[in-house]
C-alpha cells in the first residue's frame, strides 16, 4: 500500500513538473479544440481519483491503528461488550457523509464529462469548416482537400496542412481494415471502419507542427502508420495550396531527366502518380510533390537523399509486409531518380 501510494505521487509529481505531460505526443499538452477540453477533464478525473485516494488510505490508516491500541495484547479476555449507542451515531454520521460525498463527486463527473462532451460535439455545428478527406490505407494516409472544383483538388500522403483558428472537418474512410485517427495534441481518438464513415472536428489554436498517429492495431506495420498536422496561418496555408496545385516540376538538368525516365520505365507508374507525366497510379502517395514533405514511408524516414535511396532500393527493410516492392537500380540510376525526386517540391 505504501508503495502504491508513493509511485501514485511520483507521477503526479512527474506530471506537475511538466516531465510526464509534454512531448511532441502529449495529449495533457493540448494545442487546440477538443483536445483541450478532454486535457481538462482528464486533470478533474485525476485529481478526483488522487484526493479519494488519499483521504481512504488515510481513514484506512486510521482505523488499523485505532484496531491495535483497542485490542491489546494477544492473551487478554475476550469481553463480548455492546457497540456504544453514542459511537453508533457517530459512525452512523460518518458513513451517510461518505455516501453523500460520494453522490456528490459522482454528479461532479456526470456534469463535466457531459459539458466535455457538449463542447467537443459544438465543433460540427459550424457552417464553414474546411473539409479534408482522410483514406487510411495499410500503412499511410492519403490526405485529399476537395472542397473546390476538381481542377483545384489537392492531393497529398501523411503531411496534412491547416489553417490556424478555423474548424476543420476530417472526413475518415477506410478501404481495408480498421484504423483510427489521432492527433493526441488536438482532438481525440475516431475509429474508422471499413463501410462506415466518420468525421473528425478539431480546431488548432496556435501554429504548429502535431504529430498524430494510427491508434487501432492495423496489421503487421501499424506502428509506423504515422503523420503529421501543420498547423499555420491562414496566409501561409494559401501558399501551400497553391503550391501543392502547381503541375510536378519538369526536370531542369540531364540527370533529371535521366531520373523521370527511370521512374516512368519502372514499376513506379503502376502505384504513383506525378502530375504531367504518365504516371496516374493510386494504389501508393501521390508524389507529384513529394520534396515537399518532412518525411517518407508514412513519417519513418526523414525526407533525406539517404534515406529515400534506402527506402526505394529496400523498403522491405525498413516496413516488412509493405506492398512498395524492391527495385534493383544500377547507382547511377538511383542517383539520378534520387535528384529527380528531390526536384518534386
Amino acid at each position: 500500500m505504501r508503495r502504491t501510494t508513493l509511485y501514485i505521487l511520483a507521477i503526479c509529481a512527474t506530471c506537475a513538473t511538466g516531465g510526464g505531460c509534454t512531448g511532441l505526443q502529449a495529449s495533457m499538452d493540448p494545442a487546440g479544440s477538443p483536445g483541450r477540453q478532454i486535457a481538462s477533464l482528464w486533470w478533474l478525473y485525476c485529481g478526483v481519483g488522487i484526493g479519494v485516494y488519499l483521504i481512504t488510505m488515510f481513514f484506512i490508516l486510521l482505523a488499523v491503528r485505532r484496531k491495535r491500541r483497542i485490542e491489546g495484547p494477544s492473551d487478554a479476555p475476550v469481553v463480548d461488550t455492546q457497540p456504544e449507542p453514542r459511537r453508533e451515531r457517530r459512525l452512523t454520521v460518518v458513513v451517510s457523509a461518505s455516501l453523500g460525498l460520494t453522490t456528490i463527486i459522482l454528479l461532479v463527473l456526470m456534469f463535466a464529462e457531459f459539458a466535455t462532451t457538449r463542447a467537443v460535439a459544438s465543433l460540427s455545428g459550424d457552417q464553414q469548416p474546411l473539409k479534408v478527406r482522410i483514406i487510411a490505407r495499410q500503412w499511410w494516409w492519403e490526405v485529399r482537400y476537395e472542397e473546390r472544383p476538381t481542377s483545384e483538388i489537392v492531393i497529398t500522403a501523411n503531411e496534412i496542412h491547416i489553417p490556424v483558428g478555423r474548424t476543420i472537418q476530417f472526413d475518415l474512410e477506410s478501404p481495408d481494415v480498421i484504423h483510427s485517427f489521432w492527433v493526441p495534441k488536438l482532438a481525440g481518438k475516431k475509429d474508422i471502419i471499413p463501410g462506415h464513415g466518420a468525421s473528425l472536428y478539431l480546431k488548432a489554436d496556435e501554429p504548429g507542427t502535431y504529430f498524430g498517429q494510427c491508434a487501432e492495431f492495423c496489421g503487421y506495420q501499424h506502428a509506423k502508420m504515422r503523420f503529421v498536422v501543420v498547423a499555420e496561418t491562414q496566409e501561409n496555408f494559401e501558399k501551400w495550396r497553391a503550391s501543392q496545385l502547381a503541375p510536378a516540376k519538369s526536370p531542369a538538368t540531364e540527370t533529371q531527366q535521366r531520373g523521370q525516365e527511370v521512374f516512368l520505365g519502372s514499376t513506379c507508374v503502376m502505384c504513383h502518380t506525378i502530375s504531367g507525366t504518365s504516371a496516374r497510379g493510386t494504389v501508393g502517395p501521390n508524389l507529384s510533390h513529394v520534396a515537399s514533405r518532412a518525411k517518407i514511408a508514412a513519417g519513418s524516414l526523414p525526407n533525406r537523399p539517404g534515406h529515400l535511396a534506402g527506402w526505394i532500393m529496400d523498403p522491405q527493410k525498413i516496413k516488412p509486409g509493405v506492398r512498395m516492392p524492391q527495385h534493383n537500380l544500377a547507382p547511377t540510376d538511383l542517383r539520378a531518380l534520387l535528384e529527380y525526386l528531390q526536384s518534386l517540391k
